[in-house]
């Protein structure tokens, strides 16, 4: 059996992937954490998972559930009280809360915030297209998505940058100073609470806003609730999309073929392509590779394996979307792809609510980037990128990036695009 969880298989998990797809697809697996768990990997068993009921998201019915805490779910938010959001309840909770928050993630809320993500693209893309060079990820991935939640949630202005230097902390997994994740998980829930406080005698046309509206009029929603789910949102909200679109990107420049086909498209004002491309993006390699934690409530079978009541379970979603019993070549890009029901946003009623803004963000910024910067090439050779390390989420560390610079007078908005993270 490959290694897994080494820093050689972050780098390229697929063909391990591919090992356990066809001699163990649902395997018992010690993690680094030192916690087991089953690895699902071939996709009709993943998606049965997915939607199965008798895997419960909340932590209490793990059979070694105090042994484990700490080292499942996002690290931090149990010393916060931040436990009661969608990643960790169950119907009826979860049923209640989601259908809350969706109100914000519409087709048409989500059509009316377009322009504001395509003036932050335009801004970010100002701060280096002089310069012929940049690392895509610190400079262009990472912000983009911190600064859209925070106007959809209603953090102030003069207030968004302490989120994107508290999501920095959360984002490195483990890579900067010990106790930094706790301690910045915990500064963003202190401060999440008070807005809400500060939000009740003036409420906008933003998220938290309707949160509290929502709990006025009989929703019974408690402040931890209300302070939880601002909190998951704003997580959950911008480290996929950093990963979809630095993922993406990565993708797109080693594979040229397929990127001059979409830049033509975009030059032809074609966007079918990119709707497309978008979606094989997420399919090979997508920004969440496992999903998150489930617990057996009973003794169940998963692809012919038993499971006992309270083991805990992880899709791995970058496994099931290679599965050649569903995709054919599935180790091939293909952006024109049309049978592509990835599971990449997850399946079942904890599907990513948040999905239609990350697909809005991620058509954006990859269209703004192969337009503007057409001869953006890679700046480092493949080898020497580095990917974070972390359980759940897949993403680069860095994505240097050379192209000809752009003429100061195409810039838009150069001195007032936001400062580097």
């Amino acid at each position: 059996m490959p290694e897994l969880f080494s820093w050689e298989f972050a780098t390229d998990p697929y063909p391990a992937y591919a090992w356990l797809r066809e001699h163990a697809p649902v395997r018992w697996t010690r993690l680094p954490s030192g916690v087991g768990a089953w690895l699902v990997t071939r996709y009709a068993d993943a998606r049965e998972a997915l939607a199965d009921p008798r895997l419960s998201k909340n932590p209490v019915h793990h059979a070694d559930e105090a042994g484990a805490r700490g080292k499942t779910g996002i690290p931090g938010e149990r010393s916060a009280d931040l436990m009661t959001h969608l990643l960790n309840i169950d119907p009826p909770d979860h049923t209640r809360l989601r259908r809350l928050v969706s109100k914000a993630f519409t087709p048409r809320r989500v059509a009316q915030f377009a322009p504001r993500v395509g003036e932050l693209t335009d801004r970010f893309i100002d701060g280096f297209a002089e310069r012929g060079e940049a690392d895509l990820i610190h400079e262009f991935a990472f912000p983009l998505p911190i600064y859209a939640i925070c106007d959809l949630l209603g953090v102030p202005a003069e207030d968004q940058d302490d989120f994107r230097d508290w999501a920095g902390m959360m984002i490195r997994h483990g890579g900067g100073p010990r106790g930094g994740v706790a301690r910045s998980v915990k500064k963003m829930r202190a401060y999440l609470v008070e807005l809400i406080h500060r939000k009740r005698g003036d409420l906008g046309d933003d998220l938290i806003s309707g949160l509290i509206r929502a709990s006025d009029h009989g929703e019974h929603l408690t402040e931890n609730e209300a302070a939880a789910m601002a909190f998951i949102l704003l997580f959950a909200g911008f480290e996929t999309t950093v990963n979809l679109i630095g993922n993406g990107m990565h993708t797109l420049l080693r594979h040229p073929a397929q990127r001059a086909e979409l830049q033509q498209a975009l030059t032809r004002g074609d966007e079918a392509l990119l709707e497309s491309a978008v979606e094989e993006l997420l399919r090979f390699d997508g920004p969440v590779e496992l999903a998150t934690w489930r617990y057996a409530t009973e003794a169940l079978a998963i692809g012919g394996q038993s499971v006992a009541a309270g083991e805990p379970v992880l899709v791995v979603l970058a496994a099931a979307d290679r599965d050649p019993d569903r995709f054919g070549a599935p180790d091939t890009v293909d952006l024109a792809r049309r049978d592509n029901q990835h599971l990449g946003y997850g399946h079942g009623i904890h599907y990513c609510l948040g999905a239609p803004l990350a697909r809005l963000e991620a058509r954006t910024a990859l269209a703004a980037l192969l337009t503007r910067l057409p001869d953006l090439r890679l700046a480092a050779e493949p080898d020497e990128l580095r990917w974070r390390g972390g359980l759940i989420m897949r993403g680069l560390r860095t994505l240097p990036v050379a192209f000809t610079p752009e003429p100061a007078a195409a810039s838009r908005n150069g001195s007032d695009a936001p400062s580097r993270p």
